[in-house]
C-alpha cells in the first residue's frame, strides 16, 4: 500500500505509520509505504513528529520521498489524502487508477462493498471496490474526499489531522482484515 500527500512530511507518513502499526498488531505482513509530489530527503514538521510520538510511534527517521512510477505499479493499493493527489498519480501513471483512491473513498466505497471475506484476495477486493466510479468524480476538492494539509497550522490541528487519519485507517483495516489471526 502507498499513501500519497503533498510532502510526504505530514498526512502520508502519518498514515503509513498508523496503517503498518495496526497490520502488524494483527499480524498481517504488507508492504506499507508512503511518498509525496515534492522532493526528496525533507524532514516531517516537529508537530507531527510530535503528533505521532504521542500516539506511541516514532517518525522521526522518516524522510520524504517523491512519487515515482516503480512504486504506483507494483502498490496493491494507493491513497491519496486528497483528491488532488489521486488526479497526480492517476495522471503520471494512468495504469494505477482501478487500485488508486482517496483514503476517504476508499473506505466508504469500501463500507458500501461490504468487507473483504476471509479468503478473498485483496486486488479482488479493491476492483470490487472501484466497479462503477467515473474519474470526474474526482475533480475539484471536498470535504468528503480530503483530509486537509495540517502544515503551517497549529499543534492541534496536526491532532485534529492524526485522529481523522487514524479513524479511517481503523476503518480501513476493520474492513480489510477484521478477521485476520
Amino acid at each position: 500500500m502507498l499513501f500519497l500527500c503533498t510532502g510526504n512530511i505530514c498526512r502520508s507518513p502519518m498514515a503509513e505509520f498508523l496503517l503498518r502499526h495496526r497490520l502488524d498488531d494483527l499480524g498481517v505482513e504488507a508492504r506499507v509505504a508512503s511518498a509525496g509530489l515534492l522532493e526528496d530527503e525533507m524532514v516531517p514538521t516537529a508537530d507531527a513528529i510530535a503528533v505521532m510520538a504521542a500516539l506511541g510511534l516514532d517518525t522521526s527517521g522518516h524522510r520524504s520521498r517523491r512519487m515515482v512510477v516503480d512504486e504506483l505499479g507494483q502498490a496493491d493499493l494507493v491513497l491519496g489524502m486528497a483528491r488532488m493527489h489521486v488526479r497526480e498519480a492517476v495522471t503520471f501513471f494512468p495504469p494505477c487508477w482501478p487500485k488508486t483512491f482517496t483514503l476517504k473513498e476508499f473506505v466508504r466505497r469500501a463500507e458500501w462493498v461490504g468487507p473483504r471475506e476471509a479468503e478473498q484476495p485483496f486486488d479482488e477486493w479493491v476492483a470490487k471496490i472501484h466497479a462503477g466510479r467515473n474519474r470526474t468524480e474526482l475533480l475539484g476538492s471536498s470535504p468528503e474526499d480530503d483530509v486537509a494539509d495540517p502544515i503551517g497550522l497549529s499543534r492541534s490541528v496536526y491532532e485534529r489531522t492524526a485522529a481523522e487519519i487514524g479513524a479511517y485507517v481503523d476503518a480501513m483495516v476493520e474492513l480489510g482484515w477484521g478477521s485476520a489471526p
